[in-house]
């Protein structure tokens, strides 16, 4: 990981130089830092994650879903972001049983049926047993609701990302 960021040196970053350092903060959606560029000078990584999640708020459903889209399931296998494999690590999501592991997969596939997205969390603030009942409880919400409760885990996810980024969070 290279060096954190201070805000004034965001601030005083080329777009390109600024989409690159803070492009993976929103998993695989670079352009949400390209078009936060714009909103320049940010008082603080409150202020630049604030501008971040009115980018989301703004995007249309299709964008959004898209955003939701681009995370990986939890416990997969598959190639992800690394910010990704470390956040799922630290929840012990690298370390699953088999049994924890095919009820995991179980997990994700229902919800993917039912609301046609992978199961968002923060999961640096979860354990695998509260990641457990979060499947269990989320599985019987609504798809709106559903994609809102998926948002905000994104911009959570977000907000400890941009903090790993920028000295003096």
């Amino acid at each position: 990981m290279t060096q954190p960021y201070s805000i004034s040196e965001l601030n005083q970053m080329s777009q390109d130089t600024f989409t690159a350092a803070l492009g993976a903060v929103f998993e695989d959606t670079p352009a949400i830092a390209h078009h936060a560029w714009n909103d320049r000078p940010f008082e603080d990584v409150s202020d630049l994650h604030q501008k971040m999640v009115q980018i989301v708020q703004h995007m249309s459903l299709a964008e959004q879903l898209a955003l939701i889209k681009a995370h990986p399931d939890l416990g997969s296998k598959a190639q992800m972001a690394a910010a990704s494999v470390q956040e799922q690590a630290g929840a012990g999501l690298d370390q699953l049983t088999p049994e924890e592991y095919d009820r995991i997969q179980a997990l994700n596939q229902s919800y993917k049926e039912k609301f046609g997205f992978p199961f968002i969390t923060t999961v640096r603030t979860q354990t695998k047993a509260s990641i457990f009942a979060a499947f269990d409880r989320r599985l019987q919400n609504t798809i709106e609701a559903e994609t809102q409760q998926a948002l905000a885990e994104i911009a959570q996810i977000a907000r400890l990302r941009l903090l790993d980024l920028l000295d003096n969070g």
